[in-house]
């Protein structure tokens, strides 16, 4: 039976490498080996039976196990990705049973080389190996991912600074695609539930990917105030407005939120671009001319385009950011006026492909100051 046929919704990436790390610690315990392994998801929480593919010990005293990633229904890179998790003892150390060491295709972080771990994977392993690593021991976990670099080519990881590798930043055990209408109405209920609290939902944090859901509680943003948008960005700003959000912030990717100055409320690529359009246009309203404004339109990415403008013209791409930033707020408060007749202005904030925050609007900059920033 293949995995797809025994599960009745998809998991994510952190969910297949636990699968096989719990196998392969249970294998140097020398438990014997089983066909599904329990595990804890947390999130949402509950256990769930999933499918082992392979387990085997080594001589050195190490133990190998592989799953198989299954996304579920819908296209999915990860999709019959092989997940190899190699385990074997080591000293014990404080605050966490293990420690994850990035292998062949596994993504790393271009700055410092350490791998690409999402709190919640860092959460899913600790919650389902503690019980099996003794408290005088830790366990040393590789992840490789045979087929990982070939397929991060088809991501953006390149523009978030991660190299080498597919990321392991999923925020939740289950798959939401953030194109898919089914993810829509996920964030449509999420939202509906927390207006119905009885202290409302008062703030609200819309981000967009994964990758801002796993950086924004870094930078000080509260973890209970995100939501993630996907590419919806136009009916949840409107549903928002509509349960009673008083303070909104957006926060995502500079060369995904840059449409929305635009008018673009739908954000993924397949869809609407005029990225190039964009900055273009406000490039041009800040003073760019000429060759500069041509080479900045040609321009592969907003990253690129942004970088070319710094070398030639540093102050001025400093007062285009804020320009980007100011139209996007602009734009969407507008938005919501005109859809809802309701007034709702948000904050923006975006950060950049070193996941670093690369400009804040001007009603974005309460949440960080209030975060100490």
């Amino acid at each position: 039976m293949s995995a797809s046929s025994a599960l009745d919704s998809g998991y994510t990436l952190p969910v297949w490498v636990a699968v096989a790390a719990v196998a392969a610690v249970r294998q140097l315990r020398g438990d014997p080996s089983a066909e599904r392994i329990g595990l804890e998801l947390l999130q949402p929480a509950g256990q769930r039976e999933l499918p082992i593919e392979a387990v085997a010990p080594f001589a050195d005293g190490s133990a190998l196990a592989i799953s198989r990633c299954d996304p579920g229904p819908g296209m999915d890179l990860t999709r019959g990705l092989a997940v190899w998790v190699r385990a074997r003892w080591a000293e014990p150390l404080e605050g966490a049973c293990f420690d994850v060491q990035a292998g062949v295709g596994v993504g790393r972080l271009a700055e410092g080389g350490e791998v690409c771990l999402s709190g919640f994977a860092r959460e899913l392993l600790q919650h389902n190996l503690a019980g099996l690593v003794p408290a005088d021991r830790s366990v040393a976990l590789e992840v490789v991912l045979p087929q990982g670099r070939e397929r991060a080519l088809r991501t953006s990881n390149a523009a978030f600074g991660v190299v080498e590798g597919l990321a392991l930043i999923g925020t939740q055990a289950d798959v939401q695609r953030s194109a898919a209408p089914d993810q829509l109405q996920g964030a449509l209920d999420e939202l509906r539930q927390r207006a119905e609290r009885p202290q409302g939902c008062p703030e609200l944090v819309l981000v967009v990917g994964e990758n801002g859901l796993d950086l924004a509680p870094r930078l000080g943003l509260p973890a209970e105030l995100l939501l993630k948008s996907g590419n919806w960005i136009g009916p949840l700003l409107a549903a928002a407005a509509e349960q009673g959000v008083q303070r909104l912030l957006l926060f995502g990717y500079h060369g995904k939120l840059l449409k929305l100055a635009g008018g673009i409320f739908h954000t993924h690529h397949h869809l609407a671009d005029g990225r190039a359009e964009v900055l273009t246009a406000l490039a041009a309203l800040e003073g760019v001319q000429g060759e500069l404004l041509r080479e900045l339109h040609s321009s592969a990415t907003t990253e690129a385009g942004m970088q070319l403008l710094r070398q030639q013209q540093p102050e001025l791409e400093q007062r285009l950011r804020q320009r980007i930033t100011a139209a996007i707020e602009a734009r969407t408060a507008a938005s919501i006026q005109a859809t809802t007749g309701l007034t709702l202005e948000p904050g923006v904030a975006l950060f950049d492909r070193s996941r670093q925050l690369w400009a804040v609007g001007p009603r974005g900059q309460s949440w960080f100051a209030e975060a100490a920033f």
